[in-house]
């Protein structure tokens, strides 16, 4: 079977747009987060183009605004956070200390002291480690630059130039095919409205509930865990596993086996997972969303594994065009060959 020239032009065009990822991935993260701002942030640009502001009003309306809020929470609470991290690191011998009392006490050091004991050592120098990289990662110049500078330009421009973007594209689809690109565009919008706006709103209420209630446990670096958390949530059960680990863990070593602070902890994340669950994702992010968790998981570790950090912010974008692919590839067999087959 020939292809036709659409089709190669397609196929070259994703040749050329992976080369580019692989080739150019040190210097995307700015241009990502700018045009995933523009996407997150076009309908409400719309909205208010619709009450009668010109879209450069709009756009510099909505600019002003989510750039306040960022820095707002960059100016409150990402001091919060490094000194709850760096709090949490100083204090983890001391944890270290009462767990491995605790577990001689009740004999779950008698059978492999060193291993255990090694395991303890790996988990604090791990930690250790990773607050290092994220302090050097945080103290490059270059990067901030970008981030803070180029980040919102990239931003600004795609969302007050999103429409026209938008029918550019749609006048350059070739007439054969473009009732049915168009469907696929569509399509692919809706999950991705659906879950990465959606999805975002669910993680912030979830940091924000978890650090909240974490608080009112006592449990030192209680905003760190929730949050971290909350913003892990997008993964399915990650964000509730990893904080409910996480949580105990610091219980054990805060206040031993605490029979009254211990459940508190669990139950801050049951209660969570409880409230995500029944309310805010059916509300959210709604039944629109046909991406399969194990989907989801694989897509994050294929793409973080393949091109790093930008493969981790491209990965739903590109589970959801995979998947509405594949939906669409199977229905198309299905009536080409399995029906027809069937009515003969």
């Amino acid at each position: 079977m020939k292809l036709s020239v659409f089709s190669l032009t397609a196929l070259g065009l994703i040749a050329v747009l992976i080369f580019a990822l692989v080739q150019l991935s040190d210097i995307l993260l700015p241009f990502v987060l700018g045009f995933t701002l523009a996407y997150f942030l076009d309908p409400l640009a719309d909205r208010l183009e619709k009450a009668g502001l010109p879209r450069i009003a709009a756009t510099n309306i909505i600019t002003f605004a989510f750039g306040g809020a960022v820095l707002f929470a960059l100016v409150f609470g990402l001091p919060t956070l490094a000194a709850e991290l760096s709090a949490m690191v100083e204090r983890f011998p001391a944890y270290a200390a009462r767990l491995e009392i605790w577990m001689s006490e009740n004999k779950i050091l008698n059978d492999n002291p060193d291993a255990v004991n090694a395991a303890l050592e790996a988990l604090r120098a791990g930690a250790q480690k990773f607050a290092g990289d994220i302090l050097m990662q945080g103290l490059s110049i270059l990067n901030v630059l970008a981030l803070v500078v180029i980040t919102p330009v990239v931003a600004v421009y795609m969302l007050n130039d999103w429409d026209t973007m938008v029918a550019q594209i749609d006048r350059l689809l070739p007439r054969a095919h473009a009732t049915q690109l168009r469907s696929l565009a569509v399509q692919i919008d809706e999950i991705l409205a659906g879950f990465v706006r959606g999805q975002i709103s669910v993680c912030l209420l979830l940091a924000v509930f978890y650090a909240a209630g974490l608080s009112l446990t006592g449990l030192d670096a209680a905003i760190l865990v929730g949050v971290t958390a909350g913003l892990t949530s997008f993964i399915p059960y990650v964000g509730a596993v990893f904080g409910v680990v996480l949580g105990l863990l610091m219980g054990l070593g805060q206040f031993g086996l605490d029979y009254l602070a211990l459940p508190q902890i669990a139950g801050v994340f049951l209660v969570g997972q409880f409230v995500e669950g029944n309310l805010l994702t059916p509300r959210l992010v709604g039944d629109r969303v046909r991406l399969h968790p194990v989907w989801i998981i694989f897509a994050l570790l294929a793409m973080g594994n393949l091109f790093g950090f930008i493969g981790l912010l491209l990965a739903i974008p590109v589970a959801a065009a995979a998947g509405v692919l594949v939906r669409n590839g199977v229905d198309f067999y299905a009536r080409a060959y399995v029906e027809s087959s069937e009515e003969e």
